[in-house]
């Protein structure tokens, strides 16, 4: 039995990240595909049906302009998944390439590098993050419109302040594997440092990056949501999970369901990711490697 068969073996033994797993490709499923079929637009206002509570016309209610919640729910949840990923991505290979040149060659350029790390570890996330999107907001939309230009810099700031962790556990893996003998074999044979990092280290340590990734975008869907609970996130007329959060603060009593739903979606999808997460830890870990 291969190692890839071995891990899926173990990761199918963890209940909790299958139903994590079944959670998630059904939240995927229905933000892809459910707006093509529960064609509701997300715009249409109806102030006779403000507010409504859950019923078959609106089966997740109304919010305060009469749009059907369940249709801006769906089509929400592509944004904040999307801008999830496209954070995770950033995050991901600023912290893999600075954990890598840092491991791998160590020395001056390590210490330079895990200072600079420590030094983004000990700024203020939240209200950097807020400070650079309230500085910065108005010149994206200015240059590629209010929701492009707004989608860049959350997935760029969202990601340039998570990479912390993931160069860490890079760099603790090349520190690792660059004094096993076989990594010393191929460099007394004259393997180029390039060879090196990509054909014999990085191989080694992709399970490490892929539950890095994987516990990333949990993070990256809460703090965009956070964004847009505050306002700072997208336009009004764009429903993210957290505008419409932002948009129910006010109706918590009256209309619960408002902030119900779009709640939900993110609890569900985070508590999902991190169990798929914590089950590919253990499923990768060669610690565990038995059978």
């Amino acid at each position: 039995m291969t190692n890839h068969q071995q891990a899926w073996q173990r990761f199918r033994r963890d209940s909790m990240a299958i139903l994590g797993g079944a959670i998630l490709f059904v939240i995927i499923v229905a933000v892809a595909i459910g707006p093509l079929i529960y064609k509701i637009p997300i715009d249409r206002i109806d102030f006779g049906q403000s507010t409504a509570p859950p019923s078959w016309e609106h089966p997740f209610g109304t919010n305060d302009l009469g749009q059907d919640i369940l249709s801006r729910v769906l089509f929400g949840g592509r944004i904040s998944l999307t801008v999830a990923l496209a954070a995770m991505l950033v995050a991901v290979f600023l912290g893999t390439f600075i954990g890598a040149i840092s491991g791998f060659y160590g020395g001056a350029i390590d210490a330079i590098l895990m200072r600079l790390t420590d030094l983004f570890l000990s700024l203020p996330q939240l209200p950097l993050l807020l400070l650079i999107v309230y500085l910065f907001r108005d010149s994206m939309r200015a240059i590629a419109g209010p929701e492009v230009g707004i989608f860049v810099l959350v997935v760029f700031v969202i990601g340039g302040l998570n990479w912390m962790s993931v160069a860490r556990l890079v760099r603790a893996n090349f520190l690792k594997f660059r004094e096993m003998e076989f990594v010393m074999a191929a460099t007394a044979i004259g393997a180029s440092p390039r060879r090196l990092i990509w054909i014999h280290i990085f191989p080694n340590i992709l399970g490490v990056i892929i539950i890095a990734a994987t516990l990333s975008v949990g993070n990256a869907i809460i703090t965009e949501s956070t964004l847009s609970f505050l306002g700072l996130g997208f336009p009004p007329d764009v429903p993210t999970w957290g505008r419409m959060l932002y948009d129910a603060q006010n109706y918590i009593t009256s209309a619960p369901h408002m902030a119900l739903f779009p709640g939900l979606a993110i609890f569900l999808t985070v508590l999902s990711i991190n169990y798929i997460g914590d089950g590919l830890r253990d499923a990768l870990d060669p610690k565990s490697n038995y059978q």
